[in-house]
């Protein structure tokens, strides 16, 4: 088995990680994406894991949150540039461990390119041994970690959100893959938080291999990178106060963490900010709201009770999409010279709730539902479409029309206006309870959206409402097959005691 060098680490001009691949990690996350994210680490966070000892890395001074993530990396063997999915293996030399450390108390700087919180001098480790690409098959790979000889990750390439080979030809249709580049593919859940002291290994091996079941010869069956051991030192020099300092909340120790059960906090009020609700929209929930329409789900709110959980009076730029996500919120109030110029420019509560949108999640704006200003333009559009946001949610109006218009993102607005927010408009704050459309609106609430409207889901119910709208619509599909047939919709439509018989009888014909 062929180790890893410092020859190697040298010829890597790019490392480029992935946000969220692994399924497990995508319902802990509570967002599932359409398509990969990536961000870049500087070379210079790539730290050699020898085979016979541990590396170290270093917590920076002042920070509480290291974490971690054991991940597979692909190293490019050949130059990658516009190539299909059917030839990008071709171009993957070798695959080994990876430890994709960084520090969620700089998560905040940098408006979310990671580059300081991921990219600290020693944060990539990777090694110690290459497993040849061509020996294996990517789909059948396995990812372990261990955080002081606990097992906290075990998982597999076998159902990866994008698989290796789509992800160096969609990488490459922009950038050329060069020999000795690094693709970090995403962790599975498990990831946590390493204290100085603690010692995190990370494992990759075909799926076969186990130190338990040996050859003949005594070896152990299929391919493994042995372990990467890397031992966490604490920083003794502080930052500078001339950049970015450390700072942490509960949000972010959550998220680190993995669950506030798991950071050791308490568990989170009805009343609290609910932007650490947690994966409360796992991926599979998601799937079911994504495959039935509004008006089904409209029908089974009101069966509960909520009829006023339909934000009104919006279009829609992709009116063709069906969304699916998480809340987070932006209230505007009514402008006021005096305050706008102390809520109105720099940093403000606008551009902070689109700098944080994270992927997945529908920015929901209270606008009043005033028509005589836009609420967002072009470039804000624009930058909540690169942090993955599923959507833009606003009862004001939009600037720049043509140009959010155009973008794949949906957004949901009440009319076009050229005017800036200032003529009419303070942004105020974020992540609270708001009103838009004629409903309150909530972060962690459930945005359901399609061509016939908007749905504001409870959490709680979402579960069930979703897998009774399911039974429902395969009920109207039986009835609809009927009419088609030229049957009367009385008592076809609800079904009566006769009809929901034979309705019992054609579902289980279907489902032989």
């Amino acid at each position: 088995m062929e180790q890893v060098t410092d020859h190697i680490l040298a010829a890597a001009r790019k490392v480029i990680a992935v946000h969220i691949n692994y399924p497990s990690r995508a319902a802990q996350r509570g967002r599932t994406p359409e398509q990969p994210s990536y961000f870049l680490k500087p070379s210079s966070s790539l730290a050699l894991g020898p085979a016979d000892a541990p590396s170290t890395v270093e917590r920076p001074a002042g920070c509480e949150l290291l974490g971690y993530e054991g991940e597979i990396a692909l190293i490019i063997g050949k130059p990658a540039r516009r190539v299909g999915i059917e030839d990008a293996w071709s171009h993957v030399e070798w695959v080994t461990a990876s430890n994709d450390l960084g520090v969620y108390d700089l998560r905040y700087a940098d408006k979310g390119s990671n580059l300081r919180s991921k990219g600290g001098d020693g944060f990539t480790p990777v090694g110690p041994g290459l497993i040849a690409a061509d020996a294996v098959d990517p789909a059948r790979l396995r990812i372990r970690t261990w955080h002081n000889g606990e097992l906290v990750q075990d998982d597999t390439t076998e159902d990866l959100l994008f698989p290796f080979a789509r992800l160096v030809a969609d990488l490459s249709q922009l950038l050329t893959l060069e020999e000795g580049d690094i693709i970090l593919t995403g962790t599975p859940a498990g990831a946590s938080v390493a204290q100085p002291g603690d010692v995190v290994e990370v494992e990759v091996s075909t799926a076969e291999f186990s130190t338990s079941t040996t050859t003949a010869g005594g070896a152990a069956s299929g391919f493994s990178t042995g372990r990467l051991v890397t031992r966490v030192t604490e920083g003794t020099t502080p930052f500078a106060d001339f950049g970015a300092l450390p700072k942490t909340d509960d949000v972010q120790r959550e998220e680190a963490y993995g669950s506030r059960e798991a950071a050791g906090l308490a568990a989170q009020s009805a009343e609290a900010p609910a932007a650490a609700v947690g994966p409360v929209l796992t991926a599979e929930l998601k799937a079911k709201l994504e495959s039935v329409c509004t008006a089904t789900l409209s029908s089974q709110l009101r069966k509960r009770g909520l009829n006023n959980v339909s934000i009104d009076g919006l279009s829609s730029t992709r009116p063709e999409k069906r969304i699916v996500g998480l809340a987070r919120t932006l209230r505007y109030v009514p402008n006021r010279e005096d305050l706008f110029k102390t809520h109105g420019g720099g940093f403000n509560a606008q551009k902070k709730a689109i700098d944080s949108v994270n992927e997945g999640e529908i920015l929901v704006m209270e606008a009043r539902g005033e028509k005589g200003t836009g609420t967002i333009g072009d470039i804000l559009a624009l930058r909540a479409q690169v942090r993955g946001a599923a959507a833009i949610i606003t009862d004001g109006g939009v600037r720049d029309f043509a140009a959010v218009a155009a973008m794949d993102m949906p957004t949901y607005y009440s009319n076009p206006h050229p005017a800036v927010l200032g003529r009419r408009h303070i942004p105020w704050d974020t992540d609270v309870t708001i009103a838009c459309g004629g409903t309150t609106v909530q972060p962690g609430d459930i945005i359901v959206a399609d061509s016939d409207g908007i749905l504001v889901i409870p959490p709680a119910l979402a579960e069930e409402l979703a897998d009774d709208s399911i039974a429902q619509e395969r009920e109207e599909a039986f009835i609809a097959e009927m009419v088609q047939q030229g049957h009367s919709v009385d008592g076809l439509y609800p079904l009566n005691t006769e009809w929901r018989l034979k309705y019992l009888e054609w579902e289980a014909g279907t489902n032989d």
